[in-house]
């Protein structure tokens, strides 16, 4: 559980050699759509912030994190020629209180030995706090398989940065493991949801009917027949989403979750888990299954329903969801698939069609830093240390 006292986000990226791009460097708002055409890369951006979550997270770890990703020549580009290892760098700020956070680490992998810190940084307002490898690490070099972030012992001065990479959550809900829960039996904070459900009824009544009541309110902006939403035990003792819709009825009619379309349970993942939490919350393609008048509203509902201080990332390759005045200015990134690699670019919403359209200009300027519709409820080292 989180323990940050402040509303933290991550300001700035840069990566290298991760994944599917050579480089990527780019400032980011509070709310970001990562919008690309299919298998450009839009997980795989996301997937470096989750890398820092995994690394932070109680229970995982660096060698972990690299393992479940299959090992660091799956991580490693393979058009960045010139850079064999992997650097991850990011800032973290409070929107001017108090001197931002500066993370980076580079690592790679000798032959088939295991994966090696080859630079791991912390700074704050611009001052280092931790900067590996240190005398120690020379005289034990088996201490640089392990990250200082994820040692309790190590990591006391910057511990709320830390805390901050834990509180990252990232949500694809697959809406079969939401109807059918018992596939994901003790699991927690699942990505995919599968424990949903059970997160509902975990929380506190007061606050599980105010959340409730907030979704409910931000679904009826474009389900104005949607009456009702609650949760509810069967006579076994098992929690059951439950919704009411005027439909053709005059009293409505109560569905539970089993009924839901996909797209209905979809966006009721991605709305509570907006409330659920304060950190990061990265959010794959909430579009599909949707039909295009409710996409549209998306971005709305979530500034409905979220805590205002929390950052959001979705990821999407729908125009529909690009016709918001939501999306603020420096928000929106695009991924620029090429023959070996993806860059990503700044651009407008017009851009951003024009991507998903494919004809997105090859040339584009990558981004870089100056310094009667419904829901269907029924039916390089320097670079580290720059």
């Amino acid at each position: 559980m989180s323990k940050l006292s402040k509303p933290l986000r991550f300001t700035h990226l840069y990566l290298e050699s991760w994944k599917n791009f050579t480089r990527v460097e780019t400032d980011l708002a509070r709310r970001v759509v990562v919008a690309g055409p299919n298998a450009a890369g839009k997980s795989n951006l996301l997937d470096a912030l989750r890398f820092l979550h995994d690394v932070a997270a109680e229970g995982g770890g660096f060698q972990r994190a690299v393992r479940r990703r299959g090992g660091v020549s799956r991580l490693r580009c393979l058009a960045a020629r010139h850079q064999p290892n992997v650097v991850i760098s990011v800032r973290v700020g409070s929107d001017g209180e108090g001197p931002e956070w500066e993370y980076g680490l580079q690592f790679g992998q000798e032959d088939q030995g295991p994966p090696v810190i080859l630079h791991e940084r912390v700074a704050r307002g611009g001052e280092d706090v931790l900067v590996r490898p240190d005398e120690q690490d020379l005289n034990d070099p088996e201490r640089l398989s392990q990250t200082a972030l994820e040692q309790v012992h190590s990591n006391r001065q910057f511990r709320e940065l830390a805390e901050f990479f834990d509180s990252v959550r990232y949500v694809n809900a697959v809406p079969q493991l939401v109807r059918e829960p018992e596939r994901s039996a003790g699991r927690r904070d699942d990505p995919f949801c599968g424990d949903l459900l059970e997160r509902i009824a975990g929380t506190p009544e007061q606050t599980q009917t105010a959340r409730l009541r907030r979704i409910l309110q931000a679904l009826q902006t474009a389900v104005p027949q949607l009456l009702g939403l609650e949760l509810r035990r069967d006579a076994r003792g098992l929690p059951h989403l439950r919704a009411r819709h005027s439909h053709w009825r005059p009293q409505g009619a109560w569905q539970t979750e089993d009924q839901f379309s996909d797209g209905t349970l979809r966006l009721l993942a991605l709305l509570w888990s907006a409330l659920d939490g304060a950190g990061p919350l990265l959010a794959e393609e909430p579009e599909q299954s949707l039909d295009p008048e409710v996409i549209r509203r998306i971005l709305p509902m979530l500034k409905g329903v979220g805590r205002a201080q929390r950052q959001v990332f979705l990821t999407t390759h729908s125009k529909d969801l690009l016709q918001d005045a939501e999306i603020e200015a420096g928000g929106l990134l695009l991924l620029v698939p090429g023959e070996e690699e993806t860059r990503v670019s700044g651009g407008s919403v017009q851009d951003a069609c024009s991507l998903l359209d494919g004809c997105f200009p090859i040339e584009a300027e990558e981004t870089a830093p100056v310094d009667e519709h419904q829901l269907e409820l029924f039916p390089s080292e320097t670079v580290v240390n720059s």
